[in-house]
């Protein structure tokens, strides 16, 4: 396979992809095509180009002329416009999902169509609506416990979840309204009540080999309060489960994640070649399914790929080649706290342009760019989350400590939640868990 690797995407998501691949003992020259001068990746690429990604002639046409062995592709947008398929039609090898398969992320009503089909555990009770009609009714049904998701991409931002976003059955009908006004789809579901966790596997369209599980913050503030971001930042442990999960949690996740590919390659006719990311939650009725995400997820991939122990050119040579059988996937038996600094007003107002300084990191290795830029050789705030940094140790508690320290020393207009992986943050959610259990 040629040695040349195109990589789409410039966020921290990609920074992480980048540097394993940089690890990686494999030969290879790294192509990167961005949105942003992410200098991170800047210095792992023998060239990075700010281009339209999105656009297949000219993904297809870059890659021909560098003649790329394989493409990774970061952000979910490109798997939608079909960028993994035009790749794949002119053999050129892509870790990505074609556009059908991708379907398990860019449509939560394909998504939950799906798993009601094939008898995959772990479903809520849905129903999938584009207009005003039986849509009282639906939320009569479900009372209290609901969530509306538009059937779409929408960054992270797209849920509104009952007592969270939505505090009464009239703020949701003139939510719905809006989304219908706007020509929408949208999912109203049962509401899970449990702690989220996410599990990532490897996939080549036979096989899956599991990531350690992750927890994600989604939500802007210390102690879980204000409006969703794309991810404030996660943690895994030591053990690769999480404090509030039992060993059965971790296998309901990896059957339902193992039972959804193979559901995908029954619909399709061919297999799912990438990385399945199931965020599930574990309730007092055993795991249940959120959604799906088609790639890493951000920050998630920055904890995993931290302590991955394979070589991750290999892997994805694996993928390209149906062969994940044959290699072992292991990490290390460490902890990991991911901490992102966002900039002051993110999400809604978040300021754009200022100058942020990281000289006073002291791993450099562990830290990931996110939206920023060059201008002027000065390093600014692109308005959106900005960099992360990851702690790595034998506990959580450490590896928290590790990940403060440094996230504390990035100055500029910037914030960033301190109680991720804290002692007091992960009882809650223990004692969470085991009232309801």
């Amino acid at each position: 396979m040629n040695d040349n690797i195109l990589l789409i995407g410039s966020g921290a998501r990609e920074h992480a992809i980048a540097m394993a691949i940089n690890r990686s003992h494999t030969p290879s020259e790294l192509f990167c095509m961005a949105s942003n001068l992410n200098p991170g990746i800047t210095s792992l690429c023998k060239e990075l180009i700010v281009d339209d990604f999105n656009d297949p002639d000219i993904v297809v046409s870059y890659a021909k002329n560098h003649k790329i062995g394989f493409a990774i592709i970061g952000p979910e947008n490109p798997l939608e416009r079909g960028i993994a398929d035009t790749l794949s039609n002119s053999n050129i090898n892509v870790i990505g999902p074609k556009k059908n398969l991708a379907q398990i992320e860019t449509s939560k009503g394909f998504a939950r169509k799906l798993l009601n089909k094939h008898g995959i555990p772990g479903a809520p009770k849905f129903k999938i609506f584009s207009s005003m009609s039986g849509v009282g009714d639906f939320l009569d049904e479900l009372g209290e416990n609901y969530v509306v998701k538009f059937d779409g991409l929408a960054g992270g931002k797209g849920v509104k979840v009952s007592g969270d976003h939505l505090q009464s059955h009239t703020e949701a009908l003139d939510h719905c309204l809006q989304l219908v006004k706007d020509g929408s789809k949208f999912v109203i579901e049962e509401k899970f009540i449990g702690q989220e966790f996410s599990l990532m596997s490897f996939s080549d369209g036979k096989t899956l080999k599991h990531m350690p599980t992750v927890q994600d913050h989604k939500r802007a503030f210390v102690g879980d309060t204000g409006p969703n971001t794309g991810g404030m930042g996660t943690y895994s442990d030591h053990n690769h489960s999480l404090p509030f999960l039992i060993s059965s949690d971790i296998e309901e996740a990896q059957y339902i994640n193992e039972a959804t590919a193979r559901a995908l390659k029954v619909e399709f006719g061919e297999g799912y070649k990438g990385i399945l990311y199931g965020g599930f939650m574990a309730t007092a009725k055993g795991v249940k399914l959120i959604e799906y995400n088609a790639r890493f997820g951000d920050p998630e991939a920055m904890n995993v790929l931290s302590i991955l122990e394979t070589d991750f050119v290999k892997i994805c040579q694996a993928i390209a080649t149906e062969r994940l059988h044959t290699i072992e996937v292991s990490f290390k038996k460490q902890a990991t706290v991911c901490k992102y600094a966002v900039p002051n007003g993110y999400p809604e107002t978040p300021v754009k342009g200022k100058p942020i300084d990281v000289s006073g990191i002291n791993d450099k290795n562990h830290l990931f760019y996110a939206s920023v830029d060059i201008v002027n050789e000065t390093l600014i705030e692109a308005g959106s989350r900005t960099a992360a940094v990851v702690g790595i140790a034998d506990t959580i508690e450490k590896a928290e400590k590790i990940a403060e320290n440094e996230i504390s020393k990035i100055k500029g207009p910037l914030f960033h939640r301190k109680d991720i992986g804290t002692k007091t943050l992960l009882q809650k959610y223990i004692r969470q868990m085991e009232r309801i259990r």
